[in-house]
C-alpha cells in the first residue's frame, strides 16, 4: 500500500487488516465501484473510522483510495497493488475538525 513493503500471504495481510481494526474499531470500509477488464479488477473504496484503539487520537477519519488487483489463472489475487491519500489521513488524525466529504 502506498509504496510501502507488500503483505505476502494470507497471514501477513491478515496482520495488516487487523492493525487498521485494532486502531479503529468502528472501521467502515465503502465499496465506491468495481471494475474489470481480463484478469484485472480496479476496486475504489472510501474509509470511515474513529481512531480509538490503544494510544488513538479519538478522531475521525474520512479518505478514498483504490487497489488494483490481478488475477491468477485460479481465480486468486496474485498481485494488489493500493492507495490513498496519506497526507489527507494524517491530517484528520491530527486535527479536532470533522472529517471532509468528497
Amino acid at each position: 500500500m502506498n509504496g510501502g513493503d507488500p503483505a505476502v500471504g494470507r497471514v501477513a495481510i491478515a496482520e495488516l487488516v487487523q492493525g487498521f481494526y485494532d486502531a479503529f474499531p468502528d472501521t467502515v470500509v465503502i465499496m465506491d465501484a468495481v471494475r474489470g477488464a481480463g484478469d484485472v479488477a480496479v476496486y475504489l473504496w472510501t474509509y470511515e473510522g474513529t481512531n480509538t484503539g490503544a494510544g488513538g487520537t479519538g478522531h475521525a477519519v474520512r479518505f478514498r483510495g483504490w487497489e488494483a488487483w490481478t488475477f491468477s489463472e485460479d481465480g486468486l489475487v496474485a498481485n494488489s497493488v493500493g492507495t490513498f491519500d496519506a497526507e489527507e489521513y494524517e491530517r484528520q488524525l491530527a486535527e479536532e475538525s470533522e472529517p471532509s466529504h468528497p
